[in-house]
């Protein structure tokens, strides 16, 4: 793997969070794959595409059907792994394992960026997405989903009867899963890495997080950043706090899984 700057998000993808999404692959994309359409309509016969931040690669492979090429770009060795493996038959796609802020990219070497909520973590978004413009060709496009903030959303509802138990997964200073929750700041940081024509349009889509309500709080309970501040409760609150879960998800289920409607930000641009 080339140099990382990105330390603590390389630990946490090369760790269990890593090895968690690489083992429920399958359930991952079952949370987000309602989102892919977004993305793939935007990819051309003709096209190479980046998919940046590509997990388990479902996207780098669907993607790869309707391109000329398609290299998936992550840093997480336990998802590639997957994906490499999920894609050992599709002759136009490779994956690397990298820092995209810093990863040797050939200049223009790609006509589309895409991510399925592979952006949100960067250590410097700034340098990251200027990394990413540069590897596009003139006039190439970026297309990426992100998440919105979570109140009012039905995922924010889950989170809302945790609060008392959990901190919300997002720091103060909007760093973490929603930290281009906020169009402005979005635009901002694209229009600093150089893009332009930047526009954030939200979409939606349902998302399934498991078969029945115990199946999907055992899921979510075992979500990277969910176990971790469970583990630094002591077992009657961390008890308190599934239960919690339990009860918030009950409204979601019907008789062959648990929905959630997701939301998200549509976010485009262009290289110059």
């Amino acid at each position: 793997m080339t140099g990382i700057v990105n330390t603590a998000q390389a630990e946490a993808w090369n760790g269990y969070e890593g090895e968690h999404w690489a083992t429920h692959a399958d359930r991952y994309d079952a949370v987000n794959s309602g989102f892919n359409d977004f993305l793939l309509e935007r990819v051309s016969p003709g096209d190479r595409v980046l998919d940046i931040g590509c997990g388990n690669g479902q996207l780098t492979r669907l993607a790869a059907a309707r391109a000329r090429s398609a290299l998936g770009v992550d840093l997480s060795g336990p998802m590639l792994a997957t994906a490499r493996a999920r894609a050992a038959e599709v002759s136009n796609v490779t994956f690397e394992q990298g820092d995209v802020q810093v990863h040797p990219f050939v200049e223009g070497s790609f006509d589309l960026a895409v991510s399925r909520f592979g952006v949100m973590f960067f250590a410097d978004p700034v340098a990251a997405f200027g990394n990413v413009r540069r590897a596009l060709s003139a006039g190439g496009r970026l297309a990426f989903l992100c998440m919105t903030a979570l109140s009012g959303t039905d995922l924010g509802r889950l989170f809302g009867a945790m609060a008392a138990y959990l901190p919300q997964p997002t720091g103060p200073d909007g760093s973490g899963p929603t930290s281009f929750a906020d169009p402005d700041r979005t635009r901002a940081v694209l229009t600093e890495a150089g893009f332009e024509d930047v526009v954030c349009t939200p979409v939606e889509a349902d998302q399934v997080w498991g078969r029945d309500v115990p199946d999907a709080a055992r899921f979510i309970a075992d979500w990277g950043p969910v176990r971790h501040h469970l583990g630094l409760l002591d077992g009657a609150t961390a008890a308190k706090a599934t239960e919690a879960l339990t009860e918030a998800l009950e409204p979601f289920a019907g008789p062959e899984a648990v929905r959630l409607r997701g939301t998200a930000w549509l976010v485009t641009g262009r290289r110059p």
